[in-house]
């Protein structure tokens, strides 16, 4: 069975195995020893905390094949960006230019380095080990972060964002970065992606063009891939679009790629989720039966897995066999959150 549960510090090594393979791009977990180790105590430490509003916490969750006791994949939420850190985007806007006098008017499109999405909610770290791309492995894996959303709405940010991976090639070259790297920041960019995913982020301030940027001015190389996602990247952009994340204009200031936001109540599987309570029996298996997302209510012992259920919708009762209220950590009369595939 495949279980998503909250990090621990013996996962560390799995972990690391994963910050290897997602390779560049992937600045919420560079490989990085300390940084890891820190952000699975931090994460620890989040999940036990009594808060009064969403603040510094980070919420990372794994997959485990309870058969072997493999973890496989792994997806996280920061409570509220920007809390420590700076936290910078790129905002596409436009300025017109008009003159009466010789009867010419012109829109030209800017990006002005802003922190607009201080205080969101942010969905980040998703990553599934090849071997277990399969069925709805990865749907799992994703939407299992809004059943955290819909149960603990007061630990997070109104607005949730997620930053899309923008185009890169295989050495982790971006068309985009190249001009800043050219007239800017004078680094590669896999290391400011490093140092960015190392929280140190003063060089930004103290480098990045402070004025707006005409993107008519830029290499007509840059200017494509702006707002446009990595092709590794599109099954997780179209998901979000699914749940009704949009795009509203901003976008990652190293390689150009588009961050999407939704109201966090308004997220389709936060609305759509439900709580049924739990019934548990000695029942056979029906593979032909649909397959949902379910979760227990618990914080510090959330578990989630994806099952077929018997549902009475009528009476919010759903029966479970005895092995999954014990993967669940549930007890007869206890809650469960449902969430159809």
């Amino acid at each position: 069975m495949l279980v998503i549960r909250p990090i621990r510090h013996s996962d560390f090594a799995a972990l690391r195995t994963i910050a290897v393979e997602s390779g560049h791009g992937f600045t919420s977990l560079p490989v990085n020893d300390e940084l890891l180790a820190a952000k699975i105590a931090r994460s620890e430490a989040s999940f036990i905390k009594a808060i009064e509003r969403p603040g510094h916490e980070g919420y990372l969750l794994v997959l485990e094949d309870t058969d072997t006791g493999e973890v496989v994949g792994t997806c996280g939420i920061e409570a509220a960006v920007g809390q420590q850190d700076a936290f910078y985007h790129y905002r596409l806007g436009t300025e017109v230019y008009y003159s009466s006098q010789i009867g010419v008017r012109n829109e030209v499109e800017t990006l002005t380095l802003c922190h607009d999405y201080t205080g969101s909610a942010e969905l980040c770290t998703l990553f599934l080990r090849p071997n277990y791309r399969r069925g709805f492995n990865g749907r799992l894996l994703s939407r299992v972060r809004f059943m955290l959303l819909a149960q603990f709405p007061e630990r997070f940010g109104e607005t949730v964002i997620a930053e899309m991976r923008g185009i890169s090639d295989e050495q982790g070259n971006s068309p985009f970065y190249a001009w800043l790297q050219e007239h800017f920041l004078g680094i590669e960019f896999t290391q400011a992606d490093y140092l960015s995913g190392l929280g140190q982020k003063s060089f930004m301030a103290e480098m990045m063009p402070r004025s707006p940027v005409y993107v008519c001015l830029l290499p007509e190389v840059a200017q494509r891939v702006i707002g446009e996602v990595h092709n590794n990247t599109r099954p997780a952009l179209s998901m979000l679009q699914a749940e009704g994340f949009r795009w509203r204009n901003y976008i990652d200031i190293f390689d150009a790629g588009p961050t999407v936001e939704c109201s966090r109540d308004d997220i389709r599987s936060v609305k759509e989720s439900r709580l049924f309570t739990v019934n548990i029996a000695d029942i056979a298996v029906n593979a032909e039966a649909p397959q949902y997302i379910v979760a227990n209510t618990q914080l510090a012992d959330f578990r989630a897995t994806l099952t077929t259920l018997q549902l009475d919708e009528d009476r919010d009762t759903v029966t479970i066999s005895h092995a999954l209220a014990k993967a669940l950590l549930l007890n007869d009369g206890q809650q469960m959150r449902v969430l159809a595939i």
